[in-house]
This record gives C-alpha cells, structure tokens and sequence, in this order.
C-alpha cells in the first residue's frame, strides 16, 4: 500500500486545526466499508431485464438500470407514424429531424418538452444539424420537393425533385425561414458540419449521399460511370459545401474530393446459419436469390416487381407477368443486379467502397473518422475543402460500417456496424457478439489504427425487434471514456471504454417490442449527451430524457463534474472537445477514480479528501494557500500515487482553484 510523503501529511494536520470536530467527521465518513471497485469487478444485472419484455406502442413493459427517465414525449399529431430520425442542438432547443420534416422541442424543462414547431417537409431521412442561425437539413429519396410540399415527385427527372441540404434561417426559431438548397448528385443520407478554427467566415458540410445517381436532365454533371471511364464520375466521392456566414444563401459545392482511391474490395464474412436458412427458404418459396458482392442475397419483393415489369415491356405485353416472365428473370437476374449496381456506384463483383455513411468532424484535433461501407477511414481536415485520407481499417465480422466516436483526447476512435440496415433484429441469442457492435481502435502518433475490442448491447432480443449499433456519443465524465448509445428496439445503453480493450456496460433502458407478433421497424434512432442530459430520439415514440444516476460504476463527484461543461450547441457529426472547468467536485472526481483504480492507498485518498473538505469549509487567502500546499505535495508525492497522469491533473486543478 501507497501512503504520501511525510510532508503532505503535516499539510493535513495543519489543515485538521482549523475545525477538529467538523474534520473528525470527514475522517470517519472518508473510511468506506464498500470501496470504490474497478468497473469490470461490479456485478451486473442477472438475469438481465431487458429479456421477454411485453410489447406495446406507447405501454410498452421497460427495464431501466443507473438511468433515471424523467420524461417521454410523444410526437405531435402530423409525425405520428413518421419516423423520427437524427438530433442537433442549439441552446435550450433540441431538433429531431423526421422523414415528414424537423420538430423543434424546448427542453429548458426537462420534465416537461414543449414542441416548439413542427416543420412539415418530407424527405428522406432529414438527419439535422445547426451553426448560428442555420439549420441545415438533409434529403436523398426521390419523393422530397423543392417547395416542401406533401404531394412527392412522380417524374423521373424533375426541377421540383430536393436531393442534397436544405438550409434554414432559425435566428427566429419558431418560424424557420427556408433560404436555401444545394442540390447534390447522390443526394445526402447524412451530413456533418465543420467549424474551421482558421476560417471565420465560412463553414463546410461534409456530404454523404448514398442514393443512385440522379439523372443529368434532373441536375446537369451527374455522371454514374466508374471514375476510370468519366474522371468528373459522381461516384466514389463525397461533397464538400462552402457555405458563406454572411451570405448563406449563396453556399455551393467547394470541392468533390475522391478520399476513396487506391482502396480494394474489404474482406467479407460467410453467412450466418440463419442467414443460410433465410436464402433456402426464400428459394423455396419461389423467390428470386441473385450473387452480389460474393453472397447469395434474396431479391427484395419490390425489385423483383420491378424486373418483372421491364421483362414484360420488352416483350411487348401488359398486364401481369408470367411464368414465362419469372423463367426469363431467373435466367437474367445477374444482368439486371449489375444494372442496378452500376447506379449505385457498385458492381455485382467486390469492389472498395465508393461513400461514407456517416464522417465525424473533430477539428480540434484536426481529425475525422469516416465509416465508409467496408472501411472505417480516419482522415485530416485541417484543409476543410481537401480532406485527406491518412489510414483506413476493415474487419470480415462487419457488415457496413456506420458511424464513428473519438474519446476525448482523441486517442481512440469506436466504429458502429449497422447489420441489416438497421431494419433488421441483429441481437438474437443466434447472432454473433462480433457482428452487428462496435470496434474499438487505437490511435497511434503517426496515425494509425490498432483494433482492440468489439462491444454489443449484451440483452437478446427478439426476432420482432430490429437491433443493432446506431448513433451515440461521449458522456464527459473527466479522466474516463463512456459512452451512450442507441441500439434501435435494443434500446439505450452506456459503457466504458477507458481500457479499450476491455469496455464495459454501465447502465441501459429498453423497452419491449412494438409488435410481439411482427418486425415493426422503431426503436432508439440516436441518443446523446447534452448539458447533464440524455437526450433520445425515438422513431415511433417521440422524446425521451434521461439523466445517469450515481453508483458504483459512477460517483456523484463525476456526474457533478460532468455537468459543469456547458455546451452552446451540438450536432451529431461534429464533435466537441470537452474541457472542464476548475471545481471542487473535478478534484473530487479524480480522487474517485484514484480510489476505484487501485493508483492510490486508502490513507493518501483519506488525506487528499480531508485537505480538500477543509479548503472547501474556507475561502480566500487561506483556501489559496491550503490548496496549494496540497498540489506541491501531491506534485512531490510521486512514490504516493502511481498514476501520475491522474496526480498532475489532480494538482493542476488545485491550483487553478487556488487562482493561480
């Protein structure tokens, strides 16, 4: 056992003079008969609660665990049976993108959100974030209208067709003025957001379209052939938006940078037994099963219909298709994938990816992780308009590679697998662990990735509950690395990941099925940190807030510390920096995680706490000069703590406590 350095101790009994009865307690109330455990030492809940749940819409049975749900809010009447999809933040507001708009919610009451606005302007997804006054907005399906309009887009090239971001003025949040669009060859699925620390008067947004090719009487430019035969190809490529701060309206596509060259087909994984079973049954059934990207795969339903109607219409018929129809289909099925491949930027033999799904933006580490189909990639923004790819990763146990979070100090870098689309139920007890989690990378100076460790929400789930990794973010818990993150109707759930290779789960909610009797696509869509509060966006259910509650795994000195960051705004691709301000609960919190870690002896934590309740009973002068003496001692003590990292961030909050 560690103790601290004789002087330290006479620093404590000095300080023990100012209130011996007051001190004596804090002595007594320091000794604990339960000690603070390391995480992967807690018991966790058994048998889980999240199994067997009872469905239901709005009564759903739940299953709650360190979390405190303080109110859930169903959507307003004309998003009712829309999916709600991705959140940003501004001040007291938070915005939920839908696939009928964005719903503007006052979360100043937490118990209480009021819906500020409903904006009714279909689109596919209308993932959201903000900048000042702006709101940008994305959409890549066919039906969205340049004029927001509820009617769709029959044509199949239209000047009234939306694909790529809208732009709104929301310097008056309850009446968003539409300003703006940039229309995008591919359309945006998501969108991030960057600040430039150099660059006061713009802002760039990153684009990821993942939709076929639009047609060049639709927007002239768009090209779907391979680069190799048309070098201004829209594929293989994402856009980069310069949007002036002054003049909004005239933002335009800066740069179309390909960060995708040079990169071969990902290795795959074989099929899952179920997997197997599903294509067996499917071929019995009578559907049609066609090779694509080195897998069996069944043709959905709607594709298949559609193939039909092109063979019907080459032969010169109407109507319904034929037998005859279905035996031709069988015989050119690899034909007509490869035509759909090839609007896709794809190609029915594997190629490397040709999009991201989701790029988050760190500029204050002048970082991005992109999750780009079958590569996680990291990439340096400090030139906004000409990112460059410095690594890219894959793993046979990933499906599609979906979104990325940095812990703070950017070090480490977590990429979700999005298995089946996030339409599908990934969590069954005959799932893999490995498939449908997220892998957790290491960092190293010159850049590159080191696999770690994978992570899944442990809970089975059911064959009527689509489930797998979705979007999330850090909690900033000073000196550790958690997490939270939606798992659709796998529902919540926050882990940590401050030993990458060993992370834990720490708390969770969840929710049963909407239909105990068939898959119904809902569940948590995304869920992050805001200002001491989890904020969880519900596709089918509205909002819900939580808090994380102290416990074994979390002291309230940590959560008291973590709700001393103060955000202005937050979006879901553009990741902040946390910092921490000097605080009596910081310094507390750190000595916690001393304690859990094993780094200092129950002597040295008694004392450290002792010091720091009698500096905390004084003020001025003296609490300066007790707080210093206890840094230069914890500074000197280096035989006392073994962490030494944890000691100077100790010690440096102390003196910035102390004024110095």
């Amino acid at each position: 056992m560690k103790y601290l350095v004789p002087g330290l101790v006479a620093v404590i009994i000095t300080m023990l003079s100012f209130n011996s009865c007051t001190t004596t307690e804090t002595l007594q109330g320091s000794h604990s008969e339960n000690p603070l455990l390391p995480v992967t030492e807690i018991s966790q809940p058994y048998p889980d609660p999240r199994v067997g749940l009872g469905a239901g819409l709005f009564d759903a049975e739940e299953a709650i665990w360190n979390l405190r749900l303080i109110s859930t809010t169903p959507p307003p009447v004309n998003f009712i049976g829309s999916w709600g999809t991705d959140l940003a933040f501004k001040d007291n507001y938070a915005i939920q993108g839908n696939y009928n708009g964005f719903i503007v919610w006052d979360i100043s009451d937490p118990a209480n959100p009021e819906v500020v606005i409903d904006y009714l302007c279909p689109a596919s997804q209308s993932d959201v974030s903000v900048y000042g006054d702006l709101l940008f907005v994305s959409g890549e399906g066919l039906e969205g209208r340049l004029d927001c309009g509820t009617q769709g887009v029959q044509a199949v090239a239209s000047e009234e067709r939306l694909r790529g971001i809208r732009i709104f003025d929301i310097s008056d949040i309850r009446n968003p003025e539409y300003i703006a669009n940039v229309q995008t060859c591919r359309g945006s699925h998501t969108h991030s957001v960057l600040v430039d620390p150099n660059d006061n008067e713009n802002i760039y947004v990153y684009v990821s379209g993942s939709a076929p090719v639009r047609p060049e009487e639709e927007l002239p430019g768009c090209s779907s052939a391979f680069p190799d035969e048309d070098p201004d190809s829209a594929l293989f490529r994402i856009e980069v938006i310069k949007v002036p701060l002054a003049s909004p309206e005239l933002a335009a596509i800066a740069t179309s940078p390909r960060i995708f060259d040079g990169l071969e087909a990902p290795p795959t994984r074989s099929l899952s037994p179920e997997e197997q079973a599903q294509i067996d049954r499917a071929r019995e059934e009578g559907r049609f099963v066609a090779e694509m990207m080195g897998h069996e795969r069944v043709i959905p339903n709607g594709m298949a219909r559609q193939f039909l109607s092109q063979i019907v219409r080459e032969r010169g018929g109407s109507g319904m298709p034929t037998a005859a129809d279905s035996t031709v289909l069988k015989e050119r099925i690899s034909e007509f994938i490869d035509s759909i491949m090839q609007e896709r930027g794809r190609s029915s033999e594997p190629l490397g990816p040709n999009q991201c799904h989701d790029i988050t933006l760190y500029p204050e580490i002048g970082l991005a992780g992109g999750a780009c189909e079958g590569y996680g990639f990291l990439i340096d923004i400090t030139d906004p308009v000409n990112p460059v790819r410095i690594d890219a990763v894959a793993d046979s146990n990933f499906a599609y590679w979906h979104s990325a979070t940095f812990n703070n100090d950017g070090t480490t870098v977590l990429f979700t697998d999005e298995w089946g689309g996030g339409t599908q139920p990934k969590c069954r007890d005959i799932d893999p662990y490995e498939w449908g989690a997220n892998a957790i990378y290491t960092i190293s100076e010159d850049g590159k990735m080191e696999f770690q460790s994978y992570f899944k929400m442990p809970a089975v789930q059911t064959e009527t509950e689509n489930c797998v990794a979705h979007n999330g973010s850090l909690i900033p818990i000073p000196g550790r690395d958690i997490m939270v993150q939606s798992w659709y109707q796998g529902g919540i759930n926050v882990f940590d990941f401050t030993d990458p290779k060993n992370p834990v789960e720490i708390a969770f909610h969840d929710r049963g099925p909407i239909s105990a009797d068939r898959l119904e696509g809902s569940g948590s869509w995304s869920i992050y940190w805001y200002n001491g509060y989890l904020i969880n966006s519900e596709m089918s259910r509205g909002l819900d807030i939580f808090e994380l509650l102290p416990g074994d795994f979390i002291t309230q000195n940590e959560l008291d510390a973590s709700n001393t960051v103060r955000l202005d705004y937050f979006n879901p691709q553009g990741q902040p920096r946390f910092t921490w301000p000097p605080s009596f609960a910081l310094a507390l919190a750190y000595t916690d995680q001393l304690e859990r870690n094993r780094e200092a002896g129950t002597q040295t934590l008694q004392l450290i706490r002792t010091g720091l309740a009698s500096a905390e009973r004084t003020n001025g002068t003296e609490r300066s000069r007790i707080l210093s003496e206890l840094a230069t001692q914890i500074e000197n003590g280096s035989e006392a703590i073994s962490n030494g990292n944890k000691a100077t961030l100790l010690a440096g909050t102390l003196r910035e406590l102390a004024g110095e």
